[in-house]
Formats: C-alpha cells, sequence, structure tokens
C-alpha cells in the first residue's frame, strides 16, 4: 500500500454488530488511516448525512469519503436509503458500496438502477473480508479520484 496523506472516513450502515465489528478489524488490516463510523440501520444512516435526530451537531458526523451499506437492516432499509443519497444532489457523489449477504439478482438490479457504485457480497471466510478491504481500500482511496467533500 502506498503512503497516504489524510484520514479517509468510512460509514457502516449494518444492524449486525458482529459483521460491524468484523469490518472494524478487517480494515484495520488494510493499512489505510481511516475514521469507521458505524450507524444501525437507514434511517441513522440519512440522520448521520443529513446532520439530523442525535446527529444534529454537524461536527459529530464528518462527510464521509465511502458507505459500506447493508440491505437488509430494520426501520429504513439499505436499498431505501441509497435510493434517497443518490436522488439529492447533497450526498448523491458520495460513494455508495453495497456490503451484504443478499446474492439475489433482483438485489443486485435494484442497487445498480438506484445507483449503488459496487455490490460486494460479504464473504463466509474473515481472511477473505480482509482481502475484500484490502481491495476496497486500494481501490476507493489509490486508484480513484475521490470527489469533493463539499
Amino acid at each position: 500500500m502506498a503512503e497516504f496523506d489524510k484520514l479517509f472516513v468510512i460509514l457502516v450502515a449494518d444492524d449486525d454488530m458482529e459483521d460491524c465489528m468484523l469490518v472494524r478489524d478487517a480494515m484495520a488490516e488494510t493499512g489505510v488511516p481511516h475514521d469507521l463510523r458505524f450507524v444501525r440501520d437507514g434511517e441513522e444512516l440519512c440522520e448521520y448525512l443529513y446532520h439530523t435526530g442525535e446527529y444534529a451537531r454537524g461536527q459529530d458526523a464528518p462527510r464521509p469519503h465511502l458507505i459500506l451499506l447493508d440491505l437488509k437492516m430494520p426501520r429504513k432499509n439499505g436499498l431505501e436509503a441509497l435510493q434517497q443519497i443518490k436522488a439529492d444532489p447533497q450526498t448523491r457523489r458520495i460513494p455508495v458500496v453495497a456490503l451484504t449477504t443478499s446474492m439475489a439478482v433482483e438485489d443486485v438490479r435494484c442497487c445498480y438502477d438506484a445507483g449503488v457504485n459496487a455490490y460486494v457480497t460479504k464473504p463466509v471466510s474473515y481472511h477473505t473480508l480482509i482481502d475484500i478491504m484490502k481491495s476496497m481500500a486500494g481501490y476507493w482511496f489509490q486508484t480513484v479520484k475521490l470527489p469533493p467533500r463539499d
């Protein structure tokens, strides 16, 4: 991995705390300086992005460089949150990666129709998750140019 000159804010929307901890541990293996934030569902994700609810104080919710989004969540599911994010000029440029257990063709289709930037199925093996996180970090934080964070 190359040298990084900034801290990348990654927002993880997932209601499974075990999966969140696995992502946290796998991201620690990437060598990418990061500030990992967690929200439990699509409703909280939108509160975070729009600085409402418990995130009304904007300094508690820095704009993410990347969102990792589970689809199957309570209150507002991942697809509903994705549709809202990508429909709003304020948030549509934030890259969103669906990181979910669903392998359903219809979920993949709906996510891409809604504007997801990538769709990744959660692996069974922790070592595979580390490999995925390293690839994702290399791609999003080294290879591509991210949009400015207005």
